[in-house]
């Protein structure tokens, strides 16, 4: 028996004091906390490179489409680190793919700080990226499975308010390190964050999903018990999950080829990731001062309204934590697209007319500001917590694995053309284009987007298999 086993089977064997119930659920918010930390770092390699990729332009003369590579590298490795999570979370666990990205984390972030070319640098993104795509897939499926239903939603979305608070900090570090172009600091600075995630992987336990999945029922029962209130509400949850998974059905892609309803649900997970990068928000993630500068912005302006940008994305985020599991998926998501349809009008319009006035310049950034507000309150947290609920327990490392990589090869495939599409189109109508696109997301929404609020896991899957339409999974 290993160590985190003896701890888990000691805790959970010990009596049950006045106050178990409220230790096990605050020690159930504790370890989602932890795995959530994976976000942070998603959202420092995510914003640092805006405020660097100016200076690292001058500094080995790279070109525009140069640039491009720079920032794409880390996508098209997240999309295949996403991959290589679903194996990982499925043969080792969802513990241990977490503690994987933390090791990549720490690499990727050094070599990029020591880069002397171009290419060293593009490698050490490489590695950032297989980082991301490991703890993107990881992370929402390890807090969906630990958590309890009524607070799941908020949970999941946690994940993603550490996503906005890594962004911003690496916004506000890039405008502070701006000023003597120290960019080699700017991507170094990540090791330190990532190393303390490198520690808390350590103390997570294993998901009691997964460990049912492994035929381990008393360690799943063992662990089970430490995150919920009562031994009796974690015996009931383990005999749920081990009747789900004694539904007939294979695993990973040959349950995907045998089941029409498995498939029903990747496509809507694919579907929802795609949207997701789409909307644009990456584009202004990753561009962002150079949009502002495009809109005559100075240098400096244009990095601290970035920072303000990241502020903004925050703030919404936790918006969005307080409300999910109140108003609902749905209602959130909504909203969030209908407010990014508005905001990217708005901004095309300003673009259009031009300029460099104190309106012209001040609409933009409001615009900006509130297209970010608008995803922070659904699309972001949204999709990742969809995603995570959706899938069925025997083929829920494949159904996330799926989404996961489309969400990062559609993230690449954006953010590799963006300098090039705005090149062609003129600003504005780029900004239209996102638009249009938000609008096909409100569609999309209200033709099948379930209601998952409150509805455990199981039952969603049994609503699933059962045939049920796939707005109808939920509430």
């Amino acid at each position: 028996m290993t160590a985190d086993q003896t701890k888990t089977s000691q805790a959970a064997a010990g009596p049950a004091g006045p106050h178990g119930g409220s230790h096990a659920a605050a020690r159930a918010v504790v370890v989602g906390i932890l795995a959530a930390m994976a976000g942070l770092m998603f959202g420092l390699d995510t914003g640092v490179i805006a405020g660097a990729l100016g200076f690292i332009g001058d500094e080995f003369h790279a070109a525009a489409r140069t640039q491009e590579w720079i920032v794409s590298s880390m996508m098209a490795a997240a999309a295949l680190g996403s991959l290589v999570a679903g194996r990982i979370s499925f043969r080792l666990g969802r513990r241990r793919a977490l503690l994987a990205a933390s090791l990549l984390f720490v690499a990727g972030a050094g070599l990029c700080a020591l880069a002397p070319s171009v290419a060293v640098l593009i490698v050490g993104r490489i590695l950032l990226g297989l980082a991301v795509g490991i703890a993107a897939f990881a992370a929402p499926l390890y807090i969906s499975e630990v958590s309890q239903e009524s607070v799941r939603g908020a949970m999941v979305s946690f994940y993603q308010l550490m996503v906005t608070l890594g962004i911003f900090l690496a916004y506000v570090t890039d405008s502070l390190l701006s000023y003597g172009g120290h960019w080699r600091w700017m991507l170094g600075l990540m090791a330190g964050p990532a190393a303390l995630f490198c520690a808390a992987c350590l103390f997570l336990p294993d998901s009691p999903r997964w460990l049912m999945m492994r035929g381990e029922r008393s360690r799943a029962s063992q662990v089970m018990r430490l995150l919920r209130v009562s031994p009796a509400e974690a015996d009931a949850e383990i005999r749920d999950i081990a009747q789900e998974l004694k539904r007939e059905g294979g695993s990973g892609l040959a349950f995907f080829r045998s089941s029409p309803n498995f498939r029903r649900s990747v496509l809507l997970g694919v579907a929802l990731q795609v949207m997701q990068q789409v909307t644009g928000i990456n584009v202004l993630m990753y561009y962002a001062p150079k949009i502002f500068q495009a809109a005559h912005f100075g240098v400096s302006a244009a990095t601290w309204a970035t920072a303000l940008i990241g502020l903004v994305n925050m703030a919404a985020t936790g918006f969005a934590i307080a409300f999910i599991d109140r108003w609902g998926r749905r209602p959130l998501l909504i909203l969030s697209c209908a407010i990014m349809t508005g905001a990217m009008v708005m901004a095309g319009g300003l673009a259009a007319v031009g300029g460099d006035s104190t309106p012209i310049l001040g609409g933009m950034v409001a615009a900006l500001l509130l297209f970010v507000a608008g995803f922070a309150i659904g699309a972001g947290p949204m999709v990742w917590t969809l995603c995570s609920e959706i899938q069925p327990l025997r083929g829920r490392d494949f159904g996330i694995a799926c989404s996961t990589f489309t969400n990062w090869a559609a993230n690449w495939l954006v953010s590799n053309v963006f300098l090039t599409v705005m090149a062609a189109l003129g600003q504005s109508w780029t900004f239209w284009l996102f638009a249009i696109m938000n609008g096909l997301f409100i569609v999309i929404t209200l033709a099948y987007v379930p209601e998952t609020k409150g509805v455990s896991l199981e039952e969603i899957e049994a609503r699933l298999m059962a045939g049920r339409k796939l707005r109808e999974l939920g509430r």
